[in-house]
């Protein structure tokens, strides 16, 4: 499709005044009359034909009058359960974005404790570490709506656990309170494109203190525990923090608040993103058995033949 947007241009290639010319991924371009610039899509007049370009190849715009480039906001794009970005959305500051992001983040309450947690969709899934609700069926979310500068606290106790991970220390759970409305959520992003030294924020409730943000940057990639592999980062991560999410400065979760060291400053590491994705996708693996609460997996009975043989 690129290759034949990309010969259409170079024949209408200037073809009148005003015209804009939109830049594509795999190095084309059409150039042309926009229309109407929609959430999803570009509708562009070149000449004897109207195109409709989605906005998930669009590069930028150039007007040929300004001779001004600008960006084009990708859409998120849906992945089943949750949202990433198509192109990478830019980056703003850090309280600009705890401001729009800060609902989406949400106090997890049982009778041993708290932790925090993120929604990932609208329809009430979040995610959190396992040890926040490990052993535990009793469950609550809290969330915190900004309401006229002021904050309003909702309590959700109908929660379900969906799915656990023990040893990636993930759980997705699901609110199934009847007055539940859509919910904020936020994007996943992708931990392999982090650098070290990127800055990157937490939102949590470290000792309870909710909607607290901290600051830092990336202080390695490749931190190693048990052979599983964490962010490091110098936000500073506190009892309650885990199962919070690490956002970059675009917006997007690269990683899960899990643990620091207790006994030194600056030493927190996180869940790398792409292993919640990872959860996500295969979360009927990972699915809760109800009928056995103390146990994280499900398994399934075995082949009829071979519990005749054993009954034998």
């Amino acid at each position: 499709m690129l290759k034949v947007l990309l010969c259409v241009s170079l024949l209408l290639g200037g073809i009148s005044l005003g015209a804009t010319t939109v830049e594509l991924k795999g190095r084309a371009a059409v150039t042309g009359r926009i229309l109407e610039d929609k959430k999803d899509q570009i509708i562009i007049d070149i000449g004897y034909t109207v195109l409709s370009i989605p906005k998930s190849q669009v590069v930028k715009l150039l007007d040929d009058n300004a001779k001004a480039a600008k960006a084009v906001t990708a859409p998120a794009m849906e992945r089943g359960f949750y949202s990433t970005s198509v192109a990478p959305p830019p980056e703003r500051s850090v309280r600009e974005l705890a401001n729009e992001l800060g609902e989406a983040v949400v106090q997890v309450r049982t009778p041993a404790g708290l932790g925090s947690g993120f929604f990932i969709n609208p329809e009430g899934f979040l995610i959190t570490n396992f040890h926040v609700t490990e052993g535990e069926t009793q469950i609550s979310v809290e969330v915190y709506l900004q309401r006229n500068g002021q904050i309003e606290r909702k309590v959700y106790k109908q929660v379900r656990i969906v799915a656990l991970n023990k040893f990636a220390d993930l759980a997705l759970l699901h609110i199934e309170d009847k007055d539940a409305p859509k919910f904020s959520c936020v994007m996943l992003g992708d931990s392999d494109k982090v650098a070290v030294g990127d800055s990157v924020f937490a939102i949590g409730s470290p000792l309870g203190l909710e909607r607290t943000v901290t600051e830092g940057i990336v202080s390695t990639k490749t931190r190693q525990f048990e052979g599983t592999l964490y962010l490091q980062t110098t936000a500073q991560i506190n009892p309650g923090n885990s199962g919070g999410p690490l956002f970059n400065l675009r917006g997007e979760v690269i990683g899960v608040t899990n643990m620091k060291i207790t006994f030194g400053e600056g030493l927190g590491f996180a869940i790398p993103v792409e292993a919640v994705k990872f959860f996500l996708d295969h979360r009927e693996s990972y699915a809760y058995d109800n009928d056995n609460p103390s146990n994280p997996y499900r398994y399934l009975e075995p082949p009829s033949r071979t519990k005749k043989a054993v009954s034998q």
